[in-house]
């Protein structure tokens, strides 16, 4: 391949990555952070088990490390988020929580659980 070729190939990366970060600059904070939580909160629901294949799909080492994220995410940006977006997304945190607990063989002590150390325990 030609160097300009190679120049040719690299100005169309380099041009999509720039159509990508103006896109994403429209994009209002509390959108992405609803969106990144979003996914966090359904890959953490698949992985503890409450997707249509449970035997295949529960992981429970996984749930708890999307957990602890997506906690640690709702908690750090409660404080920008308005009540209509936070209180959804505290709602399903704490439902995919009371998922784990009820899946794990062997349970957390109170406040030990995934996202406990940013909610608190969770019953």
């Amino acid at each position: 391949m030609s160097d300009a070729e190679h120049s040719h190939i690299f100005q169309g990366t380099e041009s999509e990555e720039n159509d990508a970060a103006r896109d994403i600059a429209d994009v209002a904070a509390i959108e992405v952070i609803n969106t990144v939580a979003v996914h966090l909160l359904s890959a953490a629901a698949v992985k503890c088990g409450l997707a249509d294949d449970p035997e295949i799909q529960q992981d429970l080492d996984e749930a708890r490390k999307l957990i602890n994220a997506l906690a640690g995410l709702i908690t750090a940006a409660a404080p920008d988020l308005s009540d209509s977006h936070a209180r959804p997304l505290r709602d399903g945190l704490r439902s995919v929580q009371l998922a784990f607990r009820e899946a794990s063989a062997i349970p957390d002590a109170p406040g030990k659980g995934p996202g406990e150390k940013w909610t608190g325990a969770v019953n």
